[in-house]
């Protein structure tokens, strides 16, 4: 998420289906409270996550 990849290309990447990082996108956004990516990274970067 931080390298602004699309859910394509991180699947690509990572050998799995599109609709699986989807999934995982959507979790990652749950559990840190926001509801986009750039909020999602910007938190995980004041958590000191990444």
């Amino acid at each position: 998420l931080a390298g602004g990849y699309s859910n394509k290309e991180i699947a690509r990447t990572l050998f799995l289906a599109e609709g699986t990082v989807k999934n995982y996108v959507s979790t990652i956004l749950e559990k840190l409270g926001t509801r986009d990516r750039t909020r999602a990274v910007l938190k995980a970067i004041t958590l000191r996550v990444i």
